[in-house]
């Protein structure tokens, strides 16, 4: 098994997308990036840790490659939008590919300037390549929240998914 982490705005609805998937064992809501140790979502969210919302993925790489993954990734945000995803504003919430070695972080950067290079967006592609870092699973409440919560999943994810459908 390997590890990913993403950070695409809220958790809640970066889950989805990857849970369904043959060959994805986890996909755990978190907290990485920031400098404080074990944070709760309050602080997060209030953006004074340095952190962002992320979901880490424990797949098995015989059944699905991290290029896929990465490929999905870009598909669930909005990688002109440094400064958050969708509803969600502010420093938490913007969009990060977490790498966990060279070549994690080359199929990273390679996908992200080929998506610059398409033509798919007017303006720049802005998503960041960074080192893991510590990952903090989120509280109870926040995991496999669209099961749990789909109304309330479903009000949350409306502009995302209107974005989906107009660019992807």
């Amino acid at each position: 098994m390997e590890r990913a982490i993403f950070a695409g705005g809220c958790f809640w609805c970066m889950v989805k997308p990857f849970d369904t998937l043959s060959g994805i064992e986890s996909v755990i809501s978190g907290y990485t990036g920031g400098e404080k140790e074990n944070p709760t979502y309050l602080e997060v969210k209030s953006g004074t840790t340095g952190h962002t919302e992320a979901v880490e993925i424990i797949y098995n790489p015989e059944l699905i490659s991290y290029e896929e993954l990465v490929e999905i990734y870009w598909q669930q945000t909005d990688p002109t939008d440094a400064f958050g995803q969708f509803e969600d504003r502010g420093s938490s919430y913007r969009p990060v590919i977490y790498y966990f070695n060279e070549q994690q972080r080359r199929i990273a950067k390679k996908s992200r300037d080929a998506l610059q290079n398409s033509g798919r967006f007017n303006q720049p592609i802005v998503t960041q390549i960074e080192a893991a870092r510590t990952f903090y699973p989120a509280e109870v409440e926040h995991q496999d929240y669209y099961q749990r919560n789909p109304e309330n999943y479903q009000k949350n994810a409306e502009r995302r998914k209107k974005f989906i459908r107009e660019f992807w």
